[in-house]
């Protein structure tokens, strides 16, 4: 009878231990989980992408900024209904990324932007890609293959983070050093937007040093003071992670720190 009382002690007692190793085995895995989580911020930066879903979000395509700024709010909510369908189908979060598959609208920031410095990260998966980040809505900061063979003549060879769609004789149309990374690498970028002057520091070299953005849908008059931020891409998979943003007062000279 004794040697069973100690022998069922035992068994509790392992028992207990395999429960609290249990327990603290759950503990860790979710606290690795939770470290899986969006990164915070920079000091003075909101994040723009929650690391989960595509709250914040919401698809449009190649528009001008002043027509839709002219649109009353039937006319957008309308369109947004087959642009948002679309975004669905091409836009999506994997491992706190996100992700599009080379196809469909741009992914668009719900709130409009003035003056504001903005990083991200950004990973091209395939070779031959094309995308960009849009500026107020206005093209772009150009992200593209250097390797690309049918946009040599475009001046891919350059490589990324110039403006490349501002008029052929403004400084900022070509980035000033060749920064990429190879493809399947991720890149950084860091914009900054004061009036309509636009500062890119690309993998940590200044490729665009305070050049106009022009208004490509119309090149005599300037850009908006105020407009959607865009996620544009075609030709292959691209995923972006680490999107913060600091908004910049009006009066804030360029060049401030």
């Amino acid at each position: 009878m004794t040697r069973y009382i100690a022998a069922r002690r035992f068994s509790l007692l392992a028992t207990g231990m395999m429960l609290t190793l249990s327990l603290l085995k759950s503990a860790d895995i979710a606290t690795a989980a939770d470290a899986t989580g969006p990164p915070e911020p920079p000091a003075g930066f909101v994040s723009l992408f929650n690391g989960h879903d595509l709250t914040g979000w919401h698809g449009l395509g190649h528009f001008d900024p002043l027509k839709l700024k002219n649109m009353t709010s039937d006319e957008r909510a309308k369109m947004l209904v087959g642009t948002n369908a679309d975004m669905k189908k091409h836009w999506r979060v994997e491992n706190g990324e996100i992700v599009n598959d080379g196809h469909g609208v741009f992914l668009t920031a719900d709130k409009d932007y003035g003056n504001f410095e903005l990083t991200l990260d950004w990973k091209m998966v395939h070779p031959n890609g094309d995308s960009g980040i849009y500026l107020r809505g206005y093209p772009q900061v150009q992200i593209w293959d250097p390797a690309n063979p049918r946009e040599k003549a475009n001046g891919a060879p350059k490589g990324s983070g110039g403006l490349w769609n501002n008029n052929a004789d403004n400084p900022g149309r070509w980035p000033l050093v060749k920064a990429d990374r190879p493809i399947g690498e991720w890149n950084a970028l860091k914009i900054r937007m004061e009036g309509n002057r636009v500062t890119v520091h690309f993998n940590d070299k200044l490729v665009v040093d305070n050049a106009v953005l022009d208004n490509y849908f119309d090149r005599k008059s300037q850009v908006l003071h105020e407009g959607p931020l865009q996620l544009q891409t075609h030709g292959s998979e691209m995923r972006f992670r680490n999107l913060f943003i600091r908004e910049l007062p009006a009066t804030e000279p360029a060049g401030a720190k």
